[in-house]
């Protein structure tokens, strides 16, 4: 039998009737599955659900009612249209099949062009039905497809995909008011880029952007580091956020190494082509932040905001290329680094100075 036939699940306990229906249903190149117990046609419906139940009220074990109450009840066969076939006329009983979600009825004995009209016409019902339910999963498709598109600009495919599982739930980070968290700030800065542009066509700096930016985001999400800003030639990445991660400072640690082995092929070829060396310089440090929507009602911006990011953005800006500055508190978490002590350097905007640490990449 073909997957797309229109399936009759026929539940009398007369053989002649059953007989009957069998055959008029046939002829019309619909499938019959005939029953004779409300107790089978239970389990055969839940099990395998029809597209249609032609439903005798007066049957051995489950009556007609209750068997339909039953199956409206189930998820799974709650939208599939029921049609009474009954010798009760009167009108309580009328009251009852309709209480019990009962689609259609159909009076015994069963005349076949009735039948063949109600059959006809629930079927039509059934696969607009069909078809509207599959546009609205289309649509649900491609509306998950399109915020895992907006999400992964920020985040990792990992991440994104959580955020889509846990959407009917409890709503996106996205979508939450400003939070506080521990968090990890990683910043990347491209160091000889403004004498390099000097010397490249306006259109050709936008390609040498994209190109370092996709090899030094690949290398952050492979850590599942969060993008929150790119600003000219500077990157911020965010370590656990919006998601808790017990391991941040290392995942930060190996994200950094990352980007400096993945982005050292792309500035060696813009070193051939510009005849200018040019490298990355890291800044690194942890502490509380807050991060969320922030902006106006006709801009707003996904951001972190606190004491780790402005600490990490001044070493960025102290650090040379190919190497990583991170403050004492990173240091203190990632444990035996090799990394050599700066001191305590006083930073612009900081009332305390802050042990430093370098580390070449």
């Amino acid at each position: 039998m073909s997957g797309d036939e229109f399936r009759v699940l026929v539940v009398d306990d007369d053989p002649d009737m059953l007989s009957i229906l069998e055959r008029v249903i046939h002829a019309e190149g619909m499938r019959a599955e005939t029953v004779a117990d409300g107790d089978t046609a239970l389990v055969r419906a839940l099990a395998a659900p029809p597209d249609l139940i032609l439903l005798d009220v007066l049957l051995p074990g489950l009556d007609g009612f209750a068997l339909c109450e039953r199956l409206k009840a189930e998820p799974a066969t709650a939208m599939v249209p029921i049609v009474l076939v009954t010798a009760l006329e009167d009108h309580d009983s009328r009251v009852r099949g309709i209480r019990a979600g009962a689609d259609d009825f159909l009076s015994k004995p069963v005349r076949r062009e009735e039948l063949l009209a109600r059959v006809q016409t629930l079927r039509r019902l059934h696969e607009t039905r069909r078809e509207l339910e599959s546009r609205r999963l289309a649509a649900e498709v491609e509306r998950k497809e399109s915020l895992r598109r907006a999400f992964e600009r920020y985040l990792s495919p990992r991440l994104a995909e959580r955020i889509i599982a846990d959407l009917a739930e409890e709503g996106t980070p996205f979508q939450r008011g400003p939070q506080r968290v521990s968090v990890v700030a990683l910043f990347a800065d491209l160091r000889g880029f403004t004498r390099l542009t000097e010397r490249t066509q306006v259109d050709s700096v936008v390609g040498l952007l994209n190109e370092y930016f996709a090899v030094v985001t690949e290398a952050a999400y492979r850590q599942e580091g969060t993008i929150f800003s790119m600003a000219g030639d500077n990157l911020l990445v965010g370590f656990n956020v919006p998601f808790p991660q017990a391991d941040a400072p290392a995942r930060a640690w190996r994200a950094a190494h990352d980007m400096a082995r993945s982005v050292a092929p792309v500035l060696a070829r813009w070193t051939e082509r510009g005849g200018l060396a040019t490298g990355v310089g890291f800044g690194m440090a942890s502490g509380d932040a807050i991060f969320g929507n922030v902006g106006s009602p006709h801009y707003m911006n996904y951001t972190i905001i606190g004491d780790a990011v402005n600490i990490a953005a001044r070493l960025v800006d102290m650090a040379q290329p190919g190497e990583l500055l991170l403050s004492g508190d990173v240091i203190s978490a990632l444990g035996e680094t090799g990394a050599r002590s700066r001191g305590r350097l006083a930073l612009r905007g900081r009332g305390e100075p802050v042990d430093v640490f370098a580390v070449t990449l």
